[in-house]
């Protein structure tokens, strides 16, 4: 395993949300998150208070905490303008915000300590279409995913309280060739290579991305995006929302 280099950075905001209806007819969801004060539980479900819409696509073990660097938000209101949406943490859904650590220096499998708990990277984001109604943006998820500034999340394997202000401290890295940054290159820039693809079947990949590597390995094709950054009518989507 490698020696796991000094990576420290302070927590900004711990934020949670409830799921309550959203924009398309049928549809519910948790992405509009608050900062809370104090200590706050975290286990391997997620954040105490926290909650989410669609239990088939968010949440769960391999979903528990979603983190995403605040520095992402000056690049999207230079490419979007001064949204009220982007004015504070938890435009995207987003448990954790820092600052000073992002897709290109966190690798699968990293684990980290924040407060008592600790926290295992298991995946990068895959936006999905509630980030176009989110923002008023009819192709939000798709600049999310082709921009790569996507997020992460992480799975709880120690549960334990923290807070805003607490250090998310790194604590073990053993695959620091696979940063989220090249793996989402892979995912969203649609290779195919075989000699690119099948390394990352040694990783501790979660099962939908080893499917996704495994077909594209089998039928040498990629799968079809559509539903999940369009949505299942995204001629119903507003034109603006607020936060």
């Amino acid at each position: 395993m490698s020696t796991a280099p000094d990576l420290r950075v302070r927590v900004d905001a711990l934020l949670t949300g409830i799921a309550v209806p959203y924009t398309r007819p049928g549809s519910r969801s948790g992405i509009a998150k608050h900062p809370r004060s104090g200590q706050v539980r975290i286990t391997a479900t997620g954040v105490d208070g926290d909650e989410q819409g669609d239990l088939r696509v968010h949440g769960g073990v391999d979903k528990a905490v979603h983190h995403y660097p605040f520095e992402h938000y000056a690049t999207w209101r230079a490419q979007l303008g001064a949204l009220p949406v982007l004015a504070t943490p938890g435009a995207f859904g987003e448990n954790v915000s820092s600052q000073g650590l992002d897709e290109s220096m966190v690798c699968i499998g990293d684990r980290f300590a924040f407060g008592s708990a600790v926290l295992e990277v298991s995946q990068g984001r895959q936006p999905c279409w509630k980030l176009n109604d989110r923002f008023g943006v009819p192709d939000m998820a798709r600049r999310v995913q082709e921009s790569g500034r996507t997020g992460w999340y992480y799975r709880v394997p120690q549960s334990g309280v923290a807070e805003a202000g607490d250090t998310l401290r790194l604590l073990e890295r053993p695959w620091p060739d696979w940063s989220l940054q090249r793996l989402n290159r892979l995912l969203f820039d649609r290779v195919l290579d075989p000699s690119a693809l099948e390394p990352t079947l040694a990783l501790p990949l979660v099962p939908s991305w080893r499917r996704l590597v495994e077909r594209r390995l089998q039928l040498h094709t990629v799968e079809h995006w559509g539903p999940r950054i369009d949505g299942p009518d995204p001629d119903q989507a507003p034109r603006s929302r607020e936060p």
